[in-house]
Formats: structure tokens, sequence, C-alpha cells
């Protein structure tokens, strides 16, 4: 078996689209870098992990990279590029449009910064391919308080007594207020597990690490400034206690009803950074109007969850690395996995015409705001428009029942397996896969695959509705989790019968 490892930074600090939110932010500067981050791995077959600080997939962007590395090492399978976004909120956009802001300025093109990110991960990827090297790994897993469930229940029906435009609400909501005397709590728990690789070179001196945690990084989700959020903290932190040689990989597993925002201890947690760190904001100020405040509460919680993350990483390889493994199945599968859509339906079809008419009644005027004001009212404006519209012509052309296809790649690596999927996925389908695998351990990685799918919830989700288990949030729904899961399980079951 033979590793190598590459990384390249690939931000730029051009006025170009910051992604992550419903509305327009114009960069402002660098705050961290982005990177592309490159793990090969050989042995029977060549297997090429690429993590990326961005905030969807991108399928032009990947296979850019591919092809670029392809044209000088044409024996790398195509199929065999496994590529992987950290969900930072704070990345650029490399797809076509936003070539300028509501209010007329001109941004940076998105297709050239694409190109510009293809150059980079291309030659992330050539440098780990060109530096594999006889390697070994060891593994194991640790646990971090990172995430912490997101969808707020309430024993009301909140469509009614707080409706809402982003999504229709039911008795959850994304980020809900748990002030209200009506809070009952939250609707899952949380995943604490941190999944690790450790990858060694021919002496036994460590070269990476994977690092697989169940949460987005989106601390600084709301800043105009590019950063790669709470994993610039993990990298710096490794980088002290392992060396600067030492390359991190981080995957985000399933989170899609996971963050790491603290939603009912926030005075706590406020107290907590000034006595830790000395930075005081005050959790009470809305985010968008006081951004020097909300730079300094998220530049907190990601030296708090960095600090934890790495106590995990450090706690494990002092005995994960008493079993440096070699000469190990190198086995990967690509397949394009028939999943059934989510269909809408004709009473949500017409909230959602009635939606749009709401949305337009409230357009912003210009003459009335400033220029920042009506770029964010506008561009939030047709991001809502743009998602009931899409909902409405998937009511009219698609019919219940119908699959789609999803791709899915599944790597065993020895003992250990690492499965992919493009969603936005609930935490409850990592654990069905986790526990009937057939690998030790398995690295349930999320939001991979030529572009976004979308939240993907559970039933309990898609009962309790708000945002992320809603139809403009879900292109697949609860059957097609479970034919995602069952897929998934026979096709590590196929690797471990190999």
């Amino acid at each position: 078996m033979k590793i190598g490892w590459g990384r390249r930074e690939y931000s730029m600090n051009v006025p170009v689209n910051i992604c992550g939110q419903m509305y327009m932010r114009v960069c402002e500067g660098i705050l961290d870098p982005l990177y592309m981050t490159a793990m090969v791995v050989e042995g029977e077959e060549t297997v090429v992990f690429v993590s990326i600080d961005l905030v969807a997939p991108n399928g032009e962007l990947h296979q850019g990279i591919i092809d670029k590395v392809r044209e000088k090492y044409p024996e790398i399978p195509e199929t065999n590029f496994i590529f992987n976004v950290t969900h930072t909120h704070t990345s650029m956009q490399l797809w076509p449009g936003a070539e300028k802001t509501p209010d007329g300025k001109e941004l940076y093109p998105p297709v050239k910064a694409r190109e510009h990110a293809i150059e980079k991960g291309a030659e992330a990827v050539i440098e780990a391919y060109e530096n594999r090297k006889e390697a070994g790994i060891a593994y194991g897993y640790g646990y971090a308080v990172v995430a912490h469930s997101r969808r707020v229940l309430y024993y009301e029906d909140m469509g009614v007594a707080n409706p809402a435009s982003a999504a229709p609400n039911g008795h959850a909501i994304m980020y809900g207020n748990t002030n209200r005397p009506q809070f009952e709590g939250y609707e899952a728990g949380a995943d604490h597990f941190v999944n690790l690789m450790y990858t060694f070179d021919e002496h036994d001196k460590l070269t990476g690490i994977v690092v697989n945690v169940p949460c987005p990084s989106q601390t600084s989700e709301h800043l105009k400034v590019l950063s790669a959020d709470y994993w610039a903290q993990v990298r710096e932190l490794i980088a002290k206690e392992f060396g600067p040689d030492v390359y991190v990989l981080p995957q985000c597993a399933a989170a899609g009803d996971l963050s790491p925002r603290i939603l009912h201890y926030k005075g706590a947690q406020q107290r907590r950074m000034h006595l830790k760190y000395g930075l005081d904001y005050d959790w009470t100020i809305p985010t968008l109007d006081d951004v020097d405040n909300f730079a300094r509460k998220a530049m907190a919680e990601r030296k708090d969850i960095a600090e934890r993350i790495t106590a995990a990483v450090k706690e494990v390889y002092a005995w994960a690395s008493k079993d440096i493994q070699r000469d190990l199945p190198v086995r990967h599968i690509k397949v394009d996995m028939p999943v059934t859509r989510r269909y809408v339906s004709d009473e949500e079809a017409e909230w959602c015409r009635e939606n749009i008419k709401y949305l337009e009644a409230n357009l912003p005027d210009p003459a009335t705001c400033s220029a920042e004001e009506y770029r964010v009212k506008r561009s939030t404006f047709d991001s809502y428009a743009a998602r009931n519209r899409r909902a409405i012509a998937r009511n009219e052309n698609e019919t219940e029942g119908e699959k789609v296809e999803t791709v899915v790649h599944v790597t065993r690596i020895g003992d250990i397996a690492f499965a992919t999927n493009r969603f936005e996925l609930y935490m409850d389908y990592m654990h069905q896969i986790q526990a009937r695998s057939p690998f030790i351990q398995t690295f349930v990685i999320q939001m991979c695959g030529e572009g976004a799918g979308g939240y993907l919830p559970t039933e309990r989700g898609k009962e309790n509705k708000g945002y992320s288990a809603s139809i403009f949030c879900n292109t697949v729904g609860p059957e097609g989790g479970r034919d995602l899961v069952e897929g998934t399980l026979e096709l590590l079951n196929q690797l471990a019968e190999k």
C-alpha cells in the first residue's frame, strides 16, 4: 500500500460572491485560507480523496480537476476520485451567475474563480500522486462535542403561530427560539464520535490525518470574508501538536439536522468565552446588525471546537498508533444509486404559489433603503422565489414514487470503510449504516458527488416540517433515505466479501 498527500490554497482576494446564505455577500478579504487537500491511497486500486473548503459539491469543478490530473496521469481511474466539501458557509461561488449585485456592482466572475480552483485542485492531487510512498495506517475513534441538534420542537403548530416564507413551518423550526413557553426540546440528539485515520510513511512517521466530524463548519457563516471556519483552527492546533508537515483531510459526516450552534445555553456560553478566551460579545444582538460582535462570537466558538477536536485526535493517536497496519486491501466501488424522490403534492405547490405572491408584494424598494440593504433583501427574495418555482415545477413534471439516481462511493482500506452521499444527510441514516456495516469503523461522508442533493430528512423531520425538512430543501425524502441506507449497505457487504 502506498499513500501520498498534497494541498493547495485556492482562496482569492477578489470581490466574488460568498456562498452559504440566502442573501448575497461580496467578499471583502481572506480571514483564513480555503484549501483543497488531496490524499491518494494505492493498493489493488488507486483511490483519490479530495477535501475542499467549500459550501457544496460542484460537478464542473470536480470534473475539471479530474480531467487535468488525468491529462498527466491517465492511469488513475476517473471513477475513483472522491470529492467532499467541509460545508463552510464562507467560501467562493464557483458556479455560473452572480456577476453583478442587485444594485449593479460588478463581481469577479464565478466561472473564472472556478478555473482558478480547478488549477489548484489538480496541483494538489498531482502532488499527492507523485509523493505516494510505502505507507501504513492506524485508525480509531474519539469524542468531541462539536455538533448540536439545530431543529427546535414546540408543542404548538408554528405554521400557525410563526409562519415563515423560507419554508412551511410545523412543530419544528431550524434554529428556533428556545425561550418560547411552548418550547418542547430538540428533534434529535447529536453525535460526538470523531472517526480518525492516521497515515504513516515507511519509517512509521506520521504524515496525515483524516478527521471525520458530524458537523458542518458554519460558526462564521454570516461574515463577508473567506474562511475555512473552525477547520482553520483545527489545522493550526494539529500543526502545533504533530508538526507543520502533517496534513489534515477534513470530512463532514452526516449532519443535516446538526450544527455547531448552541441554542438554549447562550448566556452560559457567552460567560465561558469571556473567561476562557477574553472574547466579549453579546449573544442577544442579531448577527446582521453588528458584524464585529458576531465575528468575536464566531471566533470564540471556533477556538473552543478546535481544541476539542484536537484533543480527540491526540487521545486516539496515543493508542491507535500502537497498531500501524500495512499491505491492506484497497478497494473501491462507485455506483449511480436509484433513490425515491420526494414528491411535491398539489397542496404544497399551492402553498408555494401563495408564498411567491407574498414575496412579490414585499419586494424591497431601492429608493427607500441603502444599497447594502437592497442587496440583501433583493438577493433573499431571488433565492426564496427560485426555490418556490422549482418546487412548483417538480409538482407539474414529476410523479409520486419516481426514482432519481445519486452517486455513491464506497471504499475499503483494510477493516475500515468510507461511504459517501451527496446530501445534507440527517444523522439517523448514518447510524443505520454504521450499525449494520460489516466493517469495524465506517466513515460516512456527506455532501460528496457531482452536485448538492439538498437535505435528506427522516420521517420524523418530514412530519415536523420546517426548514431542512421542507419541499424546498428536499429532492429526496425519507423513502429515498431508506433506499440510500439499504443500497449503501449492499455495497459495503460486497467490499467485505471481496
